[in-house]
């Protein structure tokens, strides 16, 4: 190419002198291969392409091979591996009417009710609580202890709905922490069934249990703190250090107990013992094939003594009888209904002792009471499993709701009786013999079986992942 130019530069200036060229001077320009370096086969198509086999000789196509291995761009392309998966995300087509189902399978759940009005609830005073800090409302809060008071209702609002949220959830996450300090065979079987990635033995598994069970734990007390300091301290006098310190671990201890449970053995998969996956979870039923309700919600007359003990320690009886049909601890359900039923009324009566607002204290207070009220759903919705695992026919609450029973009659009948609906499932279980099937047969797993859970030989696992 340079050869090239430079003859040319030399014709045109001879030209220009008014000389003429007698003899031509041949240029012999040999060719070469030029190594391709890239591997790209579209890029080696064009190499090899039947446009291209012409002469390499000719100085015009060293010129177009130069300009072609210039420009590498022009050939090859290669999609962006982020944006390739987000086009093809984006190109599936949404399943509406799966989606409306799911829905509406979800929403029926009361558990799934409750945590969508708190999540509802929990979005509007935080999104006021952020408008107000951030000026946005000023002019429709012009004066500055109007701004005052709505910050301090919403901050209360908000603080009093997490720490609901702690106390429903410590109970159970305290009992966790019993079970792995007590480490039997039956414990380490509850707690994988929680912790662990399809509930099968993980390497270290109860070390690193204890980390999660930990951080779990330390967003309760962290929560409670910052309810103390809210409560106990105005706006004005409240210290910033304690209230960042207490934000910041209430967030970032169940975040990262969340993470951890992911990248740790615990949610990896692994390769165990086919004596260790043989084992059946226990189930409960009753010996009858077709049982039924002992009398109606209102036959209290049927066992004076079990409508007694429903009536005057309907938080113990209801315990007792959660644990005795298999449906977990009984001082976990004992203190959570307790809770569910009295924390609300405390709760939000201690977040108006700050609010200055006679009007705002009143319905903090009637807030309090409304959700004692309703925490008796707790019952109705235990009502529904014990309905749903033992077979037993839907309450007929044609009293107090349209049609026949379905889960929706198992609320309404706590809601407006909770101790007689308490001593019907009382007697409904004393009727009945409540037998123990782990899916071969009725006996407990034996010692030697419950041993060999505990500390499976660690020829028997293998990480999937290091195998591939």
């Amino acid at each position: 190419m340079t050869l090239m130019t430079e003859n040319s530069e030399v014709q045109d200036e001879e030209e220009s002198n008014g000389s003429k060229l007698k003899t031509h001077v041949p240029l012999d320009i040999k060719t070469f291969n030029i190594p391709h370096t890239n591997e790209d086969p579209q890029l080696n198509d064009i190499h090899t392409s039947p446009s291209n086999k012409r002469d390499n000789s000719s100085p015009l196509n060293l010129q177009q091979i130069v300009n072609e291995r210039d420009q590498p761009s022009h050939i090859i392309r290669r999609p962006n591996k982020i944006s390739h998966g987000f086009q093809k995300m984006l190109s599936r087509k949404l399943d509406r009417e799966y989606l409306q189902n799911m829905a509406k399978e979800w929403i029926k759940s009361p558990i799934n009710i409750v945590l969508l009005i708190w999540i509802i609830c929990v979005t509007i005073s935080g999104a006021i609580l952020f408008l107000v800090m951030t000026g946005m409302l000023n002019h429709l809060l012009p004066q500055k202890h109007q701004r005052e008071t709505w910050f301090e209702v919403n901050n209360q609002i908000l603080n009093a709905l997490f720490t609901l949220i702690c106390l429903y959830h410590h109970p159970r996450r305290i009992h966790h922490f019993i079970l792995l300090l007590r480490w039997k065979s039956h414990d380490v079987s509850k707690l994988r069934k929680l912790y662990s990635k399809n509930g099968t033995y993980k390497p270290h598994e109860r070390a690193h249990m204890a980390i999660v069970i930990f951080l779990l734990n330390l967003n309760c007390f962290a929560q409670y703190a910052l309810c103390g300091i809210n409560v106990g301290y105005t706006r004005s006098e409240r210290p910033a250090i304690g209230v960042a310190i207490t934000i910041t671990v209430a967030i970032a201890a169940p975040a990262f107990a969340g993470v951890y449970t992911i990248v740790s053995p615990l949610g990896k998969d692994y390769d165990t013992c086919p004596d260790e996956e043989s084992q059946s979870e226990i189930r409960f039923s009753f010996s009858e094939t077709n049982p039924k309700w002992s009398g109606g919600v209102l036959d209290i007359w049927n066992d004076i003594s079990v409508s007694h003990l429903s009536l005057f320690c309907g938080f113990c009886v209801f315990g007792w009888n959660m644990e005795r049909l298999g449906f977990g601890n009984m001082y976990v359900h004992t203190a959570t209904f307790l809770l569910f039923c009295l924390a609300p009324f405390l709760i939000f009566n201690m977040a108006a002792i700050n609010v200055k607002s006679e009007v705002v204290r009143e319905v903090l207070g009637g807030t309090g009471v409304f959700l004692c009220v309703f925490g008796l759903l707790y019952g109705g919705f235990w009502r529904i499993q014990m309905r749903k695992r033992y077979n037993l026919p839907a309450t007929n609450c044609k009293l107090w709701c349209c049609g026949k029973g379905d889960d929706v009659s198992d609320c309404v009948s706590w809601l407006f009786c909770c101790w007689c609906s308490l001593a019907q499932e009382v007697r409904t279980a004393n009727l009945y013999e409540i037998v123990e099937d782990n899916g071969k047969s009725s006996n407990r797993r034996v010692a030697a079986v419950e041993d060999a859970i505990l500390e499976p030989p660690l020829r028997c696992f293998v990480n999937r992942e290091e195998g591939d």
